[in-house]
C-alpha cells in the first residue's frame, strides 16, 4: 500500500511539470518513482533537462532517456520534486534517509520551486522522529562527533549519535565522500535555532534539516491526495 501511494503522490507531482522545464530530480524511494513517470513522459515526448541529486538517480533517469545536465551548466532550476523522510508544520522537513541530504539541498536551494512526495505516513506535528541526518567531514570525525553530541544534549536530544552503514555493515560514505550520522532528538520543537547550532560546527558539511525550501506537498493517504501549500513568504 505504501509504495502504491508514493506512485500515487509521484503522478500527481508529473502534472507541475511543463514542456522546456529545468527540473532537479530528488533522490529515494518516493523519488524514484517520479523518475519512472517522468521517463514515460519524455519517452513519449515531453522535452526537460534535468540535474539529479546522486548518482543512482542519474543512473536510472539515464536509462529512461532523460536529458540530464548540472548545476554548472543549468545554475537555476524551475522546479525539483523529491521525497521527505518528515513534513512538518509550515513544510519543514527531513531529508537524508537516502544519504543524499547534501546534493538535495544545494538542487532544491537552485530551484525556483520545491515540491514534496509522501505518503501520509511522513506528515508529523513535530519534527524529530526520523533521525535527522547529519553529513559531516571524514577529518575530524571523532571531534565532530563530539561536538555533534554536545548539541543533542543542549537540545534535549532523546536518543544516540550513530555513525550510518551500508546494508553489510560498512561505513555509508556519500557520493560527496562524506560520511553520515544520524542523531536521533525525538523531538524538535525549534529547527531553525538547531539548524544553526549545527551549522556552526566545522565539521559539519550540511544536515537534513530543510527550511523554506519546499513550497508544495502532494501527501497521499486513504482518502486520496491532500495538496499542502506552505505560507506565501512576506517582502
Amino acid at each position: 500500500m505504501g509504495e502504491e501511494l508514493k506512485r500515487e503522490a509521484a503522478r500527481r507531482a508529473l502534472e507541475e511539470v511543463r514542456p522546456g522545464m529545468r527540473l532537479g530530480l530528488g533522490t529515494g524511494s518516493t523519488a524514484r518513482h517520479f523518475v519512472e513517470l517522468l521517463g514515460e513522459r519524455v519517452k513519449a515526448g515531453l522535452e526537460v533537462i534535468c540535474v539529479p541529486t546522486s548518482e543512482a538517480t542519474a543512473a536510472q533517469a539515464r536509462g529512461l532517456g532523460i536529458a540530464l545536465s548540472d548545476l554548472e551548466t543549468l545554475p537555476a532550476l524551475d522546479l525539483t520534486i523529491d521525497g521527505a523522510d518528515e513534513i512538518g508544520p509550515g513544510l519543514a522537513l527531513i531529508k537524508g534517509g537516502g544519504g543524499a541530504l547534501l546534493r538535495e539541498k544545494i538542487v532544491a536551494a537552485a530551484s525556483a520551486r520545491m515540491v514534496v512526495i509522501a505518503d501520509a505516513s511522513k506528515q508529523v506535528s513535530l519534527l524529530g522522529r526520523f533521525p535527522l541526518p547529519v553529513e559531516v567531514n571524514l577529518f575530524g570525525l571523532g571531534a565532530t562527533s563530539l561536538a555533534l553530541q554536545a548539541v543533542m544534549t543542549r537540545f534535549g536530544a532523546e536518543g544516540a549519535l550513530r555513525r550510518r552503514l551500508t546494508p553489510d555493515g560498512a561505513p555509508f560514505v556519500t557520493d560527496g565522500g562524506h560520511a553520515i550520522l544520524d542523531a536521533f532528538f525525538g523531538r524538535i520543537p525549534d529547527p531553525e535555532a538547531l539548524s544553526r547550532a549545527l551549522l556552526d560546527i566545522p565539521g559539519v558539511v550540511e544536515h537534513g534539516l530543510f527550511l523554506k525550501l519546499c513550497v508544495r506537498a502532494y501527501v497521499a493517504g486513504a482518502n486520496g491526495i491532500e495538496v499542502l501549500d506552505a505560507a506565501p513568504r512576506l517582502g
